[in-house]
């Protein structure tokens, strides 16, 4: 007797749980050729809110954890990532030599800015040179919760915008490629198996035009990433709310995921304290 076999559930990813849309509303995913993939679920501002709720709560934890143990996780993710290559490959689809190398891609970029944790603040931080018995010390801290608007590349592009983001102790909300939403939620198991603190990362599908103003918007987020955004109008509108509590906001140029990432996406969403102390007391 035959079986049937068991359809994957698309859901978002909130607080290391794994929850429906509020909302009750899914949208079909298809695949470049138009096919029909699956139903994935359409996040609601209230699901922005609670994802944000989420964030905030983990960040006191994951910005006081050691940079070495925020490289650790991240080398744990690319670890889990590996494991699952032909998974991912397969939903990547297209040419399957070419999705292979994207995952490949996606698990370097990851190990990458695994390295990069304990090493950016000796490169973004400074000891001052001041004219007085003073010692003046300069040093990069997160800024608090940074809401990405991911682009339709669906991993690595993905793995590109997040990473930055949290290997220097912020926490994120990531509002996933509209079109190719998929292996956002395929890699938010893998971060839930990775020993990353449930609320670090919270994934949304769903619709940018919905989801990115009212995260602009949101008093409690402290950056916005708008990489996927490539709506101007829809650009402005998030730039000019994020404006009303003076958000950190990157709207960068289209991107080339395969080059050189620098350390440009690490130090935008950071704050640098200054601390001054007496020489010989």
């Amino acid at each position: 007797m035959s079986r049937l076999s068991v359809r994957k559930t698309y859901k978002l990813y909130i607080g290391g749980a794994f929850p429906r849309s509020e909302s009750g509303r899914s949208y079909p995913v298809t695949s470049a050729k138009g096919e029909f993939l699956a139903n994935a679920s359409r996040a609601s501002r209230k699901d922005a809110r609670d994802a944000v709720v989420a964030a905030r709560k983990a960040f006191p934890g994951w910005s006081g954890a050691t940079a070495y143990n925020r490289g650790q996780i991240l080398y744990r993710v690319a670890e889990m990532l590996e494991g699952r290559r032909a998974q991912f490959a397969e939903e990547l689809g297209g040419g399957k030599r070419a999705a292979l190398e994207q995952v490949d891609a996606a698990v370097d970029r990851l190990v990458w800015y695994a390295g990069w944790s304990d090493k950016i603040t000796s490169v973004h931080g400074a000891a001052n040179p001041v004219a007085g018995p003073y010692f003046n010390l300069s040093s990069p801290e997160p800024s608090g919760v940074v809401a990405v608007v991911a682009p339709d590349d669906p991993l690595l592009g993905l793995v590109s915008v997040v990473a930055p983001v949290i290997v220097t102790g912020n926490t994120s909300v990531v509002v996933a490629s509209e079109p190719s939403p998929l292996a956002a939620i395929t890699l938010a198991e893998v971060l839930a198996t990775s020993d990353l603190p449930g609320g670090v990362v919270n994934i949304l599908t769903g619709q940018r035009a919905e989801l990115a103003p009212w995260l602009a918007a949101h008093m409690d987020v402290n950056g916005l990433d708008l990489t996927g955004v490539e709506d101007d109008d829809l650009a402005l509108r998030c730039e000019q709310e994020a404006a009303e509590n003076l958000k950190r906001v990157l709207r960068p140029a289209r991107e080339d995921w395969t080059g050189d990432p620098g350390i440009g996406r690490m130090t935008r969403f950071l704050e640098t304290k200054t601390v001054w102390h007496p020489i010989g007391i």
